[in-house]
């Protein structure tokens, strides 16, 4: 091999190493530049976030907040509502079971009396069993709370007694009082569900 041969040869052999080096150059650039690119996209996402909201902007955004909390709160209300709905309905239907169940006994009572009532013509065995019935269904209506309003012998009271008839010419120490009932009142639970109809002495 010449001369001329030997050094066209060594030029080839670097020009391969220069492209080699080249090439693998090429990539870590690349990268440079993504790092480059990436750290002024942070560096401006930080300046964005660093930058304060307007007045105006929070304003809306509280209004939001606000907005969001008041539809929270009205709708807790309407559970609250419709629970509330539910449970005085199962009030009041176990209110009113509780009441047939107390008076049942006494219709019971009430039956056998009205088959019995042909087997005997002794009026004062038909007045008893009326009586035991009387206060059976009485005790029933206590279990419920129901009590009746006290008339005799006491002094005229609006909270209680509706007077129907007021009786002149009594004497000092029947003023003011209750003379007589005509129709009797009841409570249920301390409440007055029906007034004492009453005369009154004057």
């Amino acid at each position: 091999m010449d001369k001329d041969e030997k050094k066209f040869e060594a030029e080839g052999a670097e020009q391969k190493e220069n492209a080699r080096n080249e090439a693998w150059e090429q990539p870590r650039e690349e990268e440079r530049e993504i790092d480059t690119k990436e750290t002024v996209q942070d560096e401006e996402s930080e300046e964005e976030n660093s930058v304060e909201k307007s007045p105006l902007d929070k304003a809306l955004d509280e209004i939001k907040e606000l907005k969001e909390q008041l539809l929270y709160k009205a709708a807790e209300f309407d559970n609250f509502r419709r629970r509330t709905i539910k449970e005085k309905a199962e009030l009041i239907l176990n209110g009113s079971e509780k009441a047939v169940q107390a008076v049942l006994p006494v219709v019971d009572d009430m039956e056998r009396a009205l088959e019995n009532g042909d087997k005997t013509d002794d009026p004062q065995v038909l007045r008893e069993g009326m009586e035991l019935i009387y206060q059976k269904f009485m005790k029933s209506l206590e279990s419920l709370g129901v009590r009746k309003i006290e008339t005799a012998d006491t002094d005229f009271d609006v909270d209680y007694h509706e007077a129907i008839a007021m009786v002149p010419g009594m004497g000092d120490d029947k003023k003011g009082k209750v003379l007589d009932c005509v129709l009797t009142g009841y409570t249920l639970n301390d409440k007055v569900i029906r007034h004492a109809k009453v005369a009154v002495g004057q």
